[in-house]
């Protein structure tokens, strides 16, 4: 059992330093503590499956690779993800395209004898709706604070400016709790599990 513990122990350190990340980066990103790994890498305690499947795919190995002894020298093959277009690239051109469509929008209403200059104040919202899915998916989760904020704002303008004969100037009050609450939101951290 000590064998094992060793060659999961050496195959564990040899990954984390291949991916260039510490042990507390490489905690984090398992939600783990970096005394947690740092267990590991000594060998004093192993991993469960889950832990392993979840190591293996962010090394773009198998858990085999992992368990399995290999030469002292030998490095194990990292994969790094192949990405034919960067994901900033990606979401620009979908913002881009929202716009587009909203400039696409106001041409046909204006050819038509409808002046409608809302349709960018509409295009607002549906601009951080998607940004807020694309950052969520492969970005900062950190930016999605300003992201909702903007998004609540957003919402709130547009409503105002839909309905400004109304001169509903009360709907921002709203806004104020709502900011409370997602920054309040947004300060909650999950604590690290440790093993």
């Amino acid at each position: 059992m000590d064998d094992f513990k060793k060659v999961v122990a050496g195959n564990i350190m040899k990954l984390r330093t291949s991916m260039n990340l510490t042990q507390a980066q490489l905690g984090e990103k398992l939600n783990y503590s970096d005394k947690s790994i740092s267990k590991w890498e000594r060998g004093e305690s192993i991993p469960d499956v889950f832990v392993l499947k979840q190591l293996a795919d962010l090394a773009g190995v198998t858990v085999d690779d992992i368990i399995t002894p290999h030469d002292p020298d030998e490095e194990l093959r990292v994969e790094k993800p192949t990405r034919r277009y960067s994901r900033r690239f990606i979401t620009l051109t979908v913002l881009a395209g929202i716009w587009a469509l909203a400039v696409l929008v106001f041409v046909i209403l204006w050819i038509a004898g409808i002046f409608h200059w809302l349709v960018f104040v509409y295009a607002i919202p549906v601009s951080l709706v998607t940004l807020l899915v694309l950052n969520s998916v492969w970005g900062d989760r950190r930016w999605n604070l300003y992201i909702i904020s903007g998004l609540v704002w957003g919402v709130i303008c547009s409503i105002y400016l839909s309905a400004l004969k109304y001169n509903w100037w009360q709907l921002f009050l709203v806004g104020i709790p709502a900011q409370i609450i997602i920054i309040f939101a947004f300060s909650i951290k999950s604590k690290p599990k440790t093993q």
